[in-house]
């Protein structure tokens, strides 16, 4: 694992900031290029280092449903885009990044293919058809008969955490979630992890729905949302919850924290990413590893074989792993 004063070399800055910074120590005034540059250098130095890189293979446009402030609050974005930019470098592919709603901007440049990152409607993938047929979805999946995608079962991921919880004795479980809309304000999206931790406990006879709490999938909302139970629960406060992503899990971690009660002896944390900041955040966090590099990786291989003729559709799942720390036991 790379250490934070690796992180501080590559990024430039000092190892004290880079330990606030991947904190979200919100009392540091720091610039979010600063921050930018310190996320990216953990994300790229956990990575291992791929092939010999090949030369002047074409442009392969990347479709960004984040902005670069909102990739500050939910690293498991930046971390699938970082794994398509490394794997097209690798490939000699130049990427030309646009950002959702400047479609028309790529119309301009030789695109031989696309990866789309993120959450996109019916009209936008009508949208960026218009731009490439040689299309990729990463963390969705529009059409599997038509389109295609690298998704995780977020279903699965979700029934292992639970099953860890309640194997560890855990009658009262929390969640806190986040909810998603797409850019164009077509539509609420579902979120899988709410849905099957809702029917799992409830199974079981153990949901209690004074214990859910949803906001975005920010640190800033994970904080709030925990200082909000601390508060309505008390000594009642569920003795574990499972986070519906990292950022989440770290706000809620300072929350605990700052109210003085133990983590994991009193409550356990569970996220879900395994983004770079999770093994450096104070107690390290448990979570569920997404193979976010694999599925940038995977979604410029699988643009390249639409480009060299591959009709048929395909959707890719991308295994998940628990990966246990300090926040729980």
């Amino acid at each position: 694992m790379a250490t934070i004063k690796d992180i501080a070399q590559k990024a430039g800055v000092s190892i004290a900031t880079v330990s606030r910074v991947l904190n979200y120590d919100t009392s540091l005034s720091v610039s979010d290029e600063t921050k930018r540059r310190i996320f990216e250098a953990a994300e790229e130095l956990s990575y291992k280092k791929k092939a010999v890189k090949k030369q002047d293979a074409g442009k392969m446009a990347l479709v960004h449903w984040y902005s670069e402030k909102e990739e500050l609050e939910d690293l498991y974005y930046m971390s699938i885009r970082l794994g398509v930019e490394n794997r097209c470098q690798d490939q000699g592919i130049q990427v030309i990044r646009c950002p959702q709603d400047h479609y028309e901007d790529l119309k301009q440049e030789d695109i031989q293919g696309l990866v789309a990152i993120g959450k996109f409607s019916s009209k936008q993938v009508e949208e960026l058809q218009t731009i490439s047929p040689n299309i990729v979805f990463v963390d969705c999946s529009p059409d599997e008969e038509q389109f295609d995608s690298v998704v995780v079962n977020f279903e699965k991921a979700t029934v292992k955490v639970l099953d860890y919880l309640l194997d560890k004795g855990h009658t009262q479980i929390g969640f806190i979630g986040g909810r998603e809309i797409f850019k164009d304000q077509t539509s609420i999206i579902e979120d899988p992890r709410e849905t099957t931790f809702k029917r799992y406990l409830a199974e079981r006879q153990l949901l209690e729905s004074d214990f859910l709490y949803q906001g975005t999938f920010s640190v800033s909302d994970g904080y709030a949302l925990m200082k909000q139970a601390i508060a309505e629960h008390g000594d009642n406060l569920p003795t574990a919850f499972f986070a519906g992503n990292d950022s989440i899990a770290v706000g809620a971690l300072r929350a605990l924290l700052e109210a003085g009660i133990s983590v994991p002896d009193r409550v356990n944390i569970v996220g879900v990413n395994d983004v770079s900041i999770s093994k450096y955040v104070f107690p390290s966090l448990s979570t569920v590893k997404v193979y976010t590099e694999l599925m940038g990786e995977t979604a410029v291989d699988m643009v390249l074989e639409r480009i060299e003729g591959r009709k048929t559709a395909k959707t890719v799942y991308i295994a998940t792993e628990l990966i246990l720390r300090n926040s729980s036991f």
